[in-house]
């Protein structure tokens, strides 16, 4: 199932919505966080006006999400004059598996105008991560990886950076929920300084998109640079900025990670 065909599998009853996750959206046991928090994306935007942009996403993942259906909540927490707030969830029966928090914002008048721009990366070599069943997690038969800096995972590297060149096998347009997916790609750093498969999670995630629009971008050539900020008594904190194909600046996330040795 492609990623768009997956967003379509999000559909409204009544006071909540349902979707489906199909076994190549897992990462072990749970699906894929970008997975998790575009389906809640989805929910979520039919609460807001269309065309009122997503400025930050906050996510926390609760419980293991795993494949088949799932159901969603989502609940307008406040809506202001340029911006609203939207609570979702992600449920099995009574039981939460990820909650996120959403704030959609409408552009407004600044003296302010700077983005970031993007740095120069050599890279002599790159090394490519191939998909490899019953050994890699299933939702990266979905991407195209290369590293162009940084070690791969389980390789027993020290580098605490890392960028990646990423594209996603699916069709366009590129679409808000599309970025979620580029920007939570990236494994943990620190799986990278293990020579053997060792299990992480990612406990929070918060990302902080800086365009309105996405359609402009296409699925191939964006730009994962990634830094493992600290690593202490199993956890870990990992910071990423997401370009688009051209060197555009798409966003910017945080996220707070275990790892399990």
């Amino acid at each position: 199932m492609r990623f768009s065909e997956a967003m379509q599998t999000v559909t409204h009853h009544g006071d909540h919505w349902q979707a489906t996750v199909s076994e190549d959206w897992l990462q072990g046991r749970s699906a894929f966080g970008g997975l998790q928090a575009a389906l809640a994306l989805r929910a979520m935007r039919e609460l807001v006006h269309a065309q009122m942009p997503l400025r930050s996403l906050q996510t926390t993942f609760v419980a293991p999400v795993p494949a088949g259906p799932v159901s969603i909540r989502a609940q307008r927490l406040r809506e202001g004059r340029s911006a609203t707030q939207v609570e979702a969830s992600l449920c099995d029966g009574g039981q939460t598996l990820c909650r996120l928090v959403g704030v959609f914002g409408s552009a407004r008048p600044s003296v302010l105008d700077f983005q970031p721009v993007q740095p120069p990366v050599q890279a002599d070599t790159s090394r490519e991560l191939r998909y490899v069943e019953g050994r890699m997690p299933a939702f990266t038969q979905h991407f195209a990886a290369r590293w162009l800096r940084g070690d791969l995972p389980f390789s027993g590297g020290q580098q605490r950076e890392s960028v990646l060149q990423l594209s996603l096998r699916d069709e366009g347009p590129v679409d808000e929920t599309h970025v979620l997916a580029f920007a939570d790609f990236i494994p943990p750093i620190a799986l990278s300084m293990f020579d053997a498969p060792t299990p992480g999670s990612s406990l929070t995630w918060m990302i902080e998109l800086l365009r309105d629009r996405y359609d402009d971008l296409g699925m191939d050539g964006w730009r994962v640079d990634a830094e493992l900020i600290a690593a202490r008594d199993g956890y870990t904190n990992q910071g990423v900025m997401l370009w688009g194909p051209r060197g555009e600046p798409v966003a910017l996330s945080r996220q707070s990670m275990v790892v399990f040795g």
